[in-house]
């Protein structure tokens, strides 16, 4: 199996799309492949203890679960200068979440047997 590498570029503002990348995120982890899930732009917030739960969409798995489901089984990221932009730093953010920059992105969705997917 490839290691999947997803970058979510929106929150609240764009629900659905924001939910597509968490479950697709959680559901490939759930089943075994090593998943990177980067939140940027507003999604940044979703690394933030509490954030994710206020997160509504009718008739989705709630985004806390999701995100959950990816730190446990995968790997969550909140993009650096997204975190920067918004005053969060690494005290800020729940346990099993990091903080890095472009260099560490362009790394994971560069190896060979990568797939990257953007939402």
């Amino acid at each position: 199996m490839r290691n999947l590498v997803i970058k979510c570029t929106c929150g609240a503002e764009d629900a659905e799309r924001c939910n597509q990348a968490f479950t697709v995120a959680a559901s490939a982890a759930a089943a075994g492949a090593e998943v990177s899930l980067w939140l940027t732009g507003e999604a940044a917030w979703y690394g933030v203890p509490g954030r994710a739960e206020e997160f509504d969409l009718r008739l989705a798995t709630p985004l806390d679960q999701l995100r959950d489901v990816v730190i446990e089984h995968g790997r969550l990221t909140v993009c650096g200068q997204c975190a920067a932009r918004r005053e969060i730093g690494e005290a800020d953010v729940l346990p099993g979440v990091r903080i890095a920059g472009a260099a560490v992105f362009a790394e994971e969705v560069l190896a060979d047997d990568a797939q990257a997917l953007v939402y």
